[in-house]
This record gives C-alpha cells, sequence and structure tokens, in this order.
C-alpha cells in the first residue's frame, strides 16, 4: 500500500483520496473514522476492578478477556482485574484495534500471542507472551487467520 501526503496550498481545502480496488470492510472502516473524526476516537484507558479499587489501564496490556461466572475479567501479565462490561461491550470497544473474539467467552489481543498450533477438531491453540494457553474455537479460527494475514 502507498501513502502520499502532500500539504495543500493554503486556502485550500483539505481533501483524502482513496484509490482501492474494491471497498473491502477495513477501507469501510477507515472512511468511517475519518467521517467522526474526533467523535470517533477509541477508548484510552480501560476502566478496571482489583481489590475494591477502581483502576485504569491501557488496553495494549490486557492479554485476553474472558466471560466466567457472569463476570467478564482482564488478564494482563501478572493481574486478573475485573471489568464491569459486558463482554460484546468489551469487543465493539476495542473493534478497531488489535483484539479479536476467539470464542464465545472470550477476547483475544492478537498483540499478545507468542505462537499458534493447531489442536484438535479444527480449534488453535495460542500460546501468550505470559505462559498462559487460550483455545481458538473452530468457528472463530477463519477470523483469526484473516486478522493475521494468514
Amino acid at each position: 500500500m502507498k501513502i502520499t501526503i502532500i500539504e495543500p496550498i493554503p486556502g485550500e481545502e483539505e481533501e483524502i483520496i482513496i484509490k482501492s480496488a474494491s471497498l473491502n470492510p477495513r477501507v469501510m472502516e477507515l472512511i468511517s473514522e475519518l467521517k467522526r473524526g474526533d467523535e470517533g476516537k477509541a477508548i484510552h484507558k480501560l476502566q478496571v476492578w482489583l481489590d475494591g479499587k477502581l483502576h485504569l489501564i491501557e488496553p495494549s496490556d490486557v492479554f485476553y478477556f474472558e466471560y466466567v461466572e457472569q463476570k467478564v475479567f482482564a488478564y494482563g501479565r501478572t493481574k486478573v482485574y475485573e471489568i464491569k462490561n459486558k463482554l460484546y461491550e468489551i469487543e465493539e470497544m476495542l473493534s478497531r484495534r488489535d483484539f479479536i473474539r476467539v470464542s464465545k467467552s472470550c477476547i483475544l489481543n492478537l498483540n499478545q500471542i507468542n505462537s499458534l498450533a493447531p489442536a484438535l477438531g479444527g480449534r488453535f491453540e495460542a500460546a501468550l507472551k505470559n505462559g498462559e494457553k487460550i483455545i481458538i474455537s473452530r468457528q472463530y479460527v477463519n477470523n483469526l487467520k484473516e486478522a493475521l494475514g494468514l
């Protein structure tokens, strides 16, 4: 992909031109983000709870989110936080980041994957940088491959 930035002549309106063979979902997402401008900015910090205290953490510090016993947890390198949002809300909030649903109960940070290996029944196993392993359900394997460009 080629990106060209040209400074407009003073008084000339800023313009964005997109040349694309097709309007695939990613191109449409970029157009939507550009149209929204500052209104559509993604979240900067997550509000999570640990030991009854509210903490603000970077989404990139989360390895994965998991729904367990009617609660949602955010797993960091060494700590597990509770998050008050529903899993589908987290998926929507982080849709423009490198997070992807890998099962009905789990959203995974693609940047925290160390390696992938096939598992039984068409599933995959992701070994994370914190040493944990997550199973990717076979229904979500194609989404994972697409997100990773495989």
